[in-house]
């Protein structure tokens, strides 16, 4: 995948975004990160302060047991949302031409849900692969070879 000079890469997954700008060229990119974010998301056990419950209907015989909250996913959820706010945020403000977003399949679905038509217009391309643990090096040779 071509990274054209200056374009903005977003290296994303539920609790973590790196903001890159590209101060090399289409050929040899050189990823400089511009602000990185990430925030605290325990497991789910640790979340929750109790377990499922159950509803006894006053109409009818039966139990009725309540799904399990998974407070993790809820909370990458809200996580790709703010992001996808921010990039909106910054698309308005036109502080970038060209957007390449790089994020978990689950990630970018999310991420895909808030986009603005401004983000949109803007988007390069999408790479569904988790490479928020990489190197910027492995991440710029990643891209290339996309």
């Amino acid at each position: 995948m071509q990274v054209p000079h200056n374009s903005f890469v977003m290296v994303a997954d539920g609790k973590k975004m790196l903001f890159f700008r590209n101060e090399g060229d289409s050929e040899f990119p050189k990823l400089e990160v511009e602000r990185k974010v990430e925030q605290e998301n325990p497991a789910t056990r640790d979340q929750k302060t109790d377990e499922a419950g159950r509803a006894f209907p006053s109409s009818g015989p039966g139990h009725h047991a309540y799904s399990e909250t998974d407070f993790h996913q809820l909370e990458e959820d809200r996580f790709a949302a703010e992001t996808a706010e921010m990039l909106k945020r910054r698309a308005l403000r036109n502080e970038y031409d060209q957007l390449i977003v790089v994020a978990p399949p689950r990630t970018l679905g999310e991420l895909r849900k808030h986009y603005h038509k401004e983000v949109e217009k803007r988007l390069a391309g999408e790479i569904a692969k988790d490479l928020t643990g990489h190197p910027v090096a492995e991440i710029e040779k990643i891209l290339l070879a996309e």
